[in-house]
């Protein structure tokens, strides 16, 4: 598991299969202190190879990570879980958990974008298809055609 974000060790961390967001959060030195944690879904049980986000961010937690490609599961990425980008294992990249730096690594997609997709997120509630993706401001036709085999909802 990649730990980012406010923990006081930030990196990868090894755990044992069934373990959840809580462990890997431990794991990290725990969160800093003053770090709200109500968006991060302690319980959650992790997949293999996700990215938990740390953010701070108040807020429900977000949804788990969906089976992507046939009922193989898939990273996440939310405001505080998040997994694989693009190129991981083939897989597309969740745009309801994807972080910001997820994001901004897709093609013609720069952090003010990418910031932009998640503050859409944050008013809309989550992406019901790749296709929303062009009701984000900068998101026109052409970029929506590049990005949409590179994600899912």
């Amino acid at each position: 598991m990649d730990v980012a974000g406010r923990v006081a060790r930030p990196g990868v961390v090894r755990l044992p299969a069934g373990s959840r967001v809580v462990d890997a959060v431990e794991r990290a030195g725990g969160v800093l202190p003053g770090t709200d944690t109500t968006g991060l879904a302690l319980a959650r049980v992790l997949t293999d190879g996700e990215q938990v986000l740390v953010d701070g961010r108040p807020g429900p937690a977000p949804p788990p990570p969906e089976a992507a490609g046939g009922g193989s599961p898939s990273g996440s990425s939310a405001g505080s879980a998040g997994g694989s980008a693009v190129g991981s294992a083939g897989r597309p990249l969740n745009l309801n958990t994807a972080t910001v730096e997820q994001l901004d690594a897709l093609p013609g997609v720069g952090p003010v974008l990418a910031q932009r997709i998640i503050d859409w997120r944050a008013a809309n509630g989550p992406f019901t298809s790749p296709d929303q993706l062009g009701e984000v401001s900068g998101v026109g036709d052409r970029r929506l055609a590049d990005l949409l085999p590179l994600v899912t909802a």
